[in-house]
């Protein structure tokens, strides 16, 4: 054991039914506290805050001036009020004594980024430069970095550099780099006076210690850090002069290692919480990475999807494998002495959520209501009557772009097969069965190269749609089941907080005694696997069509909408329009010839 795990004395012997831990998991609307006890994992509390700010796309808090599109900023003071509400609300509701709490764990969306000043102040905290939108947190579904993500991806295929195939051949706009480069583009201003370029993730755990310690599963994952470099000061110089000290001026810090302790909790950070200062504070992590322990999914061969507003993959594998359009493989990124696979969806939860909001007749929402259930469980009930196939649709699920496997946040989505006789349920049921076959073809791209995929875990609020589970069973193939815990990250925050605090040697040993077993299992059924290679087959042509270079038009929509926006009255429209030919030049860095089927090439 490390001397950054050793908790408190005698921490490692109270593991007699009343020593707990705390999990505490940011989403992109809400943070969840969980009380968990150390002996055996049982959840005894939780508390939920939901950001005053939710995501800000349209306009500054106190100002008029439309933000351009594709741009998703939040507020870091929301993530210190979960701190004061969520986490004392769990302790009131398990009942515990606070005392008895020997660490505290956190998770974050990713990549989501905060400029700070040198003490970790967020730049728009500061009074020249609250109104100035690059001040603010980038959350992870920032989208408006395409342009500089390209820029990326093409100069890192023609200079062969070692690290790109590590992300499967594409840099995303989410990413730290892009979302970097984009600010110095276009606030130099505040490029300048930013003293730290942080991941949410480890701001966070700042804020409960006085200390700042970069972790290694975002610095991996995220910052483009592997075997012990970031990309070199030419190449960064290559894609602009003033980029060149991004690594030595604005990013490189101390990395710690997932399960130490990243340091103790301050006093400061006690009186919001109502925790006692000085337990151990686990080194950040990411919602999705920390679910693989609390799922005890932690083998090779086990995927976990944890799916909420967007999906993101994770697995261990056994060896390093370069797999097309993965958001990164990291030696340690999930589990020590593992290489930690990651990939993603941007939008799941979200394209079901927008479709409700806008696409619902009233008299839909008025049958919901009349029978005490929400809209997406009436849906629900109307799409389980159907046949596969029996609403004569396909679509896309790229209305938040895609991550992976073509990593092109300027793709949108698609229906085909409307006519005049198809209903909301029709609708619904597409856009579910959209994002199941965009976890296959993810699947698909594991399967064929060489880091095969022989089960789904599927933890996050969607594990309650039983129709959406059985469909991705059917469309993948594969034996699902479900985590058996209501906070999944939260929990696996509350496992790594545990190993901090010295109760258990490593994860793996935490994930054991702490994980949670199974909710429910299901079981391709023969007939509808058949029924959905058909659909499949479809949606891989759609997919390549539009995604590969067939055809451009989404590319070139986005490029009329930022010059409409960009003119529109009031709008604070910063940065070059993209040119609809700039992704494509990128996207043919992977080798991946139009019409091959998504996941085959290499």
């Amino acid at each position: 054991m490390s001397s950054a795990q050793k908790a408190s004395p005698g921490a490692s012997d109270r593991l007699d039914g009343e020593t707990y831990v705390i999990g505490v998991d940011y989403g992109t609307l809400s943070g969840r506290a969980v009380v968990v006890r150390v002996c055996d994992g049982a959840e005894l509390g939780n508390g939920v805050f939901e950001y005053p700010h939710a995501v800000v796309t349209d306009t500054l808090p106190g100002g008029t001036e439309r933000l351009p599109a594709d741009w998703a900023l939040q507020v870091p003071n929301d993530y210190r009020e979960v701190l004061r509400h969520a986490v004392p609300a769990a302790l009131r509701d398990a009942g515990v004594d606070p005392s008895r709490v020997v660490g505290i764990g956190t998770d974050f969306t990713a990549c989501t980024m905060v400029p700070t000043a040198a003490d970790g102040t967020p730049l728009n905290e500061l009074e020249q430069f609250a109104g100035r939108p690059h001040a603010y947190v980038k959350l992870w579904r920032h989208h408006a970095a395409q342009p500089q993500a390209d820029r990326i991806n093409k100069l890192a295929a023609e200079r062969g550099e070692p690290w790109l195939p590590r992300y499967g051949g594409l840099i995303s706009s989410e990413w730290e780099f892009a979302k970097g480069l984009q600010l110095l583009e276009e606030d130099p201003e505040v490029y300048a006076a930013m003293e730290h370029w942080v991941e949410a993730a480890d701001w966070i755990v700042w804020q409960l210690t006085g200390e700042y310690v970069r972790n290694a599963c975002t610095a991996g994952y995220k910052g483009i850090y592997q075997d012990g470099q970031y990309p070199s000061e030419d190449f960064l110089a290559a894609l602009n002069p003033d980029f060149r000290d991004f690594v030595a001026a604005k990013v490189r810090h101390r990395i710690g290692q997932l399960g130490e302790a990243a340091g103790r909790l301050s006093e400061e950070a006690a009186g919001w919480t109502g925790l006692p200062a000085g337990i151990a504070v686990a080194v950040g992590n990411v919602d999705a990475h920390v679910t693989a322990p609390a799922a005890r999914a932690v083998e090779p061969g086990q995927m976990v999807a944890i799916m909420g507003t967007s999906t993101c993959h994770v697995m261990n594998g056994r060896g390093l494998s370069d797999v097309p359009g993965m958001c990164g493989v990291v030696d340690g990124g999930i589990l020590a002495g593992r290489w930690g696979y990651e990939a993603g969806q941007s939008g799941v939860g979200d394209i079901f959520g927008w479709f409700v909001k806008n696409g619902v007749p009233a008299a839909y929402s008025e049958a919901a209501a009349a029978r005490g259930i929400g809209v997406h469980e009436y849906l629900t009930e109307l799409a389980a009557k159907q046949q596969i196939g029996e609403h004569g649709l396909i679509a896309l699920d790229w209305h938040s772009g895609n991550r992976s496997v073509l990593v092109d946040h300027e793709l949108s989505g698609v229906m085909v097969g409307q006519t005049l006789a198809t209903k909301p349920e029709d609708t619904y049921r597409a856009l579910l069965e959209a994002t199941a076959f965009g976890t296959r073809t993810i699947v698909e791209a594991f399967n064929g190269s060489g880091v095969p995929v022989e089960e789904l875990i599927i933890a996050g609020g969607l594990v309650k749609n039983q129709l959406l589970m059985q469909i991705y069973a059917d469309v993948t193939g594969l034996p699902l089941s479900t985590v058996g815990s209501a906070q999944a990250p939260a929990l696996g925050s509350a496992i790594h907080a545990a190993v901090a605090a010295g109760a258990y040697a490593d994860v793996t040993a935490a994930a054991e005694a702490m994980g949670a077993q199974p909710a429910d299992v299901y079981s391709p059924i023969a007939e509808n696997v058949e029924a959905y290679n058909q659909l499949f087959a479809e949606y891989t042509t759609l997919h390549d069509y539009f995604g590969r270079g067939g055809n451009d038009v989404m590319h070139r929509l986005k490029a009329l909408q930022r010059t409409a926006l960009r003119n529109a009255p009031g709008t604070d429209a910063t940065g070059p329009a993209v040119e609809p030919e700039t992704h494509a030049t990128a996207t043919a860095s992977t080798g991946a010839p139009a019409g091959e089927a998504a996941g085959a090439a290499s």
